[in-house]
């Protein structure tokens, strides 16, 4: 249980009073009051697009307020960079991560920490010590690159935790980790709480702000729609505070028994060369048509390479191509290209940068992956077609943006998944390969997302869903299983598995050889 609420007639931590923001097209925060007390977990809810991302920047520096006031324990601040902000005792963990990706996790922290904290290789032990105590394990010499998502997650976590903080802002800090990741750094955060640490903490997953907060902040449209005690309320009740009706929409939708498998992987054994990596290890797999099968794990354990090697980032030799075939044709030597004209569409875990090219417009956006799909005739781009496909997504997946031509890196998270995976499924695959679908995206964005998984399901592709959220592969997943340490487990009918199943297949405890689900016709 969260730790007791702070005393109310202490001076507040932070108090923010009218703050408003204005960007072309958009009033993304309008009027908002936020008082947070020293020792308090505050929540701060929304759907995707409410505001909270941009509030979070102007508490930390990284942008300013076009109006209104900030309050710093009584004294009244005007926050102008984040180096500013640190300064104060403020710390930031952000949903996209700030790392340089050449530069090792030691050299990653000790940027942000200053010279006065010592070198690279000073920061290593107390790096090392740090990670453990909170149960987030970190080697300090691993370059960033070479991470798993959720391994650069725990990156941002710990470099806030090696600093002297009074708040710290967590924006979806849990979206990679597993329950017992996460359970750990609740401890943690309720210790920083008694400790006096005020924490403003932004989340999708209603259970766990239910179990940390003391308090909450409910935004909608830019604008504050409400306060309540989570724990006070069900997941349904605050859903229904954050996106109206939306809430309505969530469900649990039937198990069905797939037909003939598209996706065959066989005895598929990989070493990567990166000395921190993972190395998969006599994988057998297949998805059938008509099925979502899911796969869990802790980052780390083969879920990136598995991608890599599915989705032609990585490839095989020709001698090797038969270890991974689609609709029985070996294809594990292909390029990417080539995988998508047999049906693949592909959405990555990491969304700016992988997934879309932040700078472009949608529209560009769209064309990266879609291109053969009547966009590009004789060499041209046929750019009616592709504005025309752009605008089809955003309608349809109810992508919140001004237009099309708005840039990639504009887009809150949610808005932006939900465009990239409209992206794929346009384009009609025959085999789909989503990792992490609804990370960090707000309830009502993950049910369309679900809905829009299900539907390809129920038209006969075949889906692959590889993510560290045990609830949404239980709720949309026919068959389940788990990789560890690049083994994967035996595949099983989602309603004869339990937790304690998946769990255990997490931990490298296979309790029977693979045995393949039934067939229909």
């Amino acid at each position: 249980m969260p730790n007791p609420v702070p005393i109310p007639d202490q001076t507040p931590r932070l108090q923010l009073r009218h703050i408003s923001k204005r960007y072309p097209g958009c009033l993304a925060n309008d009027a908002i009051d936020l008082t947070i007390a020293p020792g308090e977990i505050h929540a701060l809810l929304g759907e995707n697009g409410a505001g909270k991302s941009t509030l979070m920047k102007i508490i930390y520096g990284v942008t300013q307020a076009d109006s209104g006031e900030m309050t710093w324990q009584g004294q009244r601040v005007n926050i102008r960079n984040p180096s500013q902000a640190r300064g104060l005792g403020i710390g930031m963990v952000f949903q996209h991560f700030s790392l340089f990706e050449t530069l090792s996790v030691a050299q990653n922290i000790a940027l942000a920490m200053g010279a006065a904290a010592g070198t690279p290789k000073q920061l290593e032990p107390k790096i090392r010590e740090v990670s453990r105590r909170y149960g987030m394990a970190l080697e300090p010499e691993r370059l960033v690159h070479s991470l798993s998502i959720g391994e650069r997650q725990r990156v941002e976590i710990i470099r806030c935790l090696m600093q002297d903080i009074r708040l710290l802002i967590l924006d979806e800090p849990t979206s990679v980790l597993t329950p017992q990741e996460a359970e750990e750094l609740f401890i943690t955060l309720r210790r920083l709480a008694a400790e006096g640490c005020s924490i403003l903490f932004i989340s999708h997953k209603l259970g766990e702000v239910r179990a940390l907060c003391h308090s909450a902040t409910v935004l909608r449209g830019g604008r504050v729609a409400g306060h309540c005690q989570p724990a006070e309320c069900s997941d349904r009740q605050l859903a229904r505070l954050m996106v109206g009706e939306a809430a309505e929409t969530i469900t649990d939708y039937p198990k069905v028994v797939g037909g003939g498998v598209f996706l065959s992987v066989s005895q598929l054994s990989w070493h990567n060369p990166d000395p921190f990596g993972c190395s998969l290890k006599e994988v057998d797999l297949e998805v059938r048509r008509g099925e979502i099968v899911g796969i869990a794990g802790v980052a780390g354990n083969g879920q990136d390479e598995l991608l890599a090697l599915l989705s032609g980032e990585e490839r095989l030799t020709r001698n090797d191509g038969a270890t991974i075939r689609f609709a029985g044709q070996a294809v594990a030597h292909l390029r990417p290209d080539a995988r998508r004209k047999l049906g693949l569409a592909f959405v990555p875990a990491e969304r700016l940068g992988h997934g879309a090219v932040p700078e472009l417009s949608l529209a560009d956006n769209a064309l990266l992956t879609a291109f053969q799909q009547g966009l590009v005739s004789n060499g041209l781009i046929q750019r009616r077609k592709v504005e025309a496909l752009a605008e089809e997504i955003i309608r349809r997946f109810g992508v919140k943006t001004p237009d099309a031509q708005t840039p990639a890196r504009s887009l809150s998270g949610g808005n932006l998944q939900k465009f990239i995976l409209g992206r794929e499924i346009l384009q009609q695959p025959r085999l789909l390969i989503a990792a992490h679908p609804t990370w960090g995206v707000d309830v009502g964005a993950a049910a369309t997302i679900h809905r829009a998984l299900i539907a390809l399901r129920d038209a006969g592709a075949a889906i692959l869903v590889i993510s560290e959220d045990l609830d949404e592969l239980f709720q949309i997943s026919d068959r389940l299983g788990a990789l560890c340490g690049g083994r994967l487990s035996p595949l099983k009918a989602t309603v004869d598995t339990r937790l304690i199943d998946v769990g255990g297949w997490m931990a490298g405890q296979f309790d029977a050889p693979h045995s393949p689900a039934p067939a229909t016709a």
